[in-house]
């Protein structure tokens, strides 16, 4: 018996990802393996974490093995293999510690989109206290991109961000940190246009749409980060991937469905619906 090779199309744009698992659907892994397929790529995954999560907050929150959780990592690294690697949720400094020595061993050249999350979009905390300092220590030099908002920016590269010199100013800083380049979030940032400052060693670029008037924003740090290493895994620019993840975002929230009585999820598959 014999096969034929398939001709149909060609898939490309494998993105390893490694964060929490959300049950609420909106962010964490779910939102992630979403926004990557929306963009045309194929997602791993690592589960770092099970929470028990709406869109009101997270109740429980059960961090996996570490071993388990590189475990993941290797398996897929090994059969699958991964175009760019993408990181949320890690909520341990021994995680953070386990995930960057692997990837040191392993992936070393494949780009590393990192998305710091630190608190979830009801305000609840899903990293330990020193997770911060060795995330900025041990993966933000490792990082091709960082995407952090206004919080988080703050967070790692230290001072207020009250306007958008501050924000490029918090770009600038993690760059001389260590990361490759930097996507500073202003959606927290007060106003009707939302800015997004992107550096790298190709320049700056600031991004503007206009502020959409909603409560249905859970999981967008995710999404965006994830639709970014998707198109990066395909082959796209750093500045187009920004720019072509962060329409889709946009209008992800604009259509997103209205779920639940808290911060809802987006519209994530919008795409298919054209």
């Amino acid at each position: 018996m014999t096969t034929e090779q398939s001709t149909g199309p060609v898939h490309a744009g494998r993105v390893l990802i490694i964060a929490g698992s959300d049950s609420g659907g909106g962010a964490g892994i779910q939102a992630d393996i979403k926004a990557v397929s929306a963009m045309g790529g194929h997602a791993s995954t690592a589960i770092t974490a099970v929470t028990v999560q709406t869109t009101l907050g997270v109740s429980q929150i059960h961090n996996l093995p570490n071993e388990l959780v590189t475990a993941q990592m290797d398996a897929v690294l090994d059969d699958i293999g991964a175009d760019v690697i993408k990181t949320g949720m890690l909520s341990s400094v021994s995680l953070i510690k386990a995930v960057a020595d692997l990837l040191g061993d392993k992936a070393a050249q494949t780009p590393l989109v990192l998305d710091p999350v630190m608190i979830a979009t009801s305000g609840d905390k899903l990293v330990d206290d020193d997770a911060v300092e060795v995330i900025r220590d041990v993966l933000l030099p490792k990082a091709y991109l960082v995407t952090p908002n206004i919080p988080e920016a703050e967070a790692l590269a230290g001072g207020k961000i009250t306007d958008l010199e501050t924000q490029i100013g918090a770009g600038e800083e993690l760059i001389e940190m260590g990361a490759q380049s930097a996507l500073i979030k202003g959606g927290h940032l007060p106003g009707n246009v939302m800015r997004d400052v992107l550096i790298s060693p190709s320049g700056m670029n600031i991004m503007e749409r206009p502020r959409i008037d909603t409560r249905h924003t859970h999981g967008t740090g995710c999404t965006l980060a994830s639709a970014i290493a998707s198109l990066l895994a395909q082959g796209y620019s750093l500045a187009d991937a920004v720019q072509s993840a962060g329409d889709y975002l946009h209008e992800a929230i604009a259509r997103a469905p209205g779920f639940g009585e808290g911060n809802g999820p987006i519209d994530h598959v919008w795409v298919l619906r054209g």
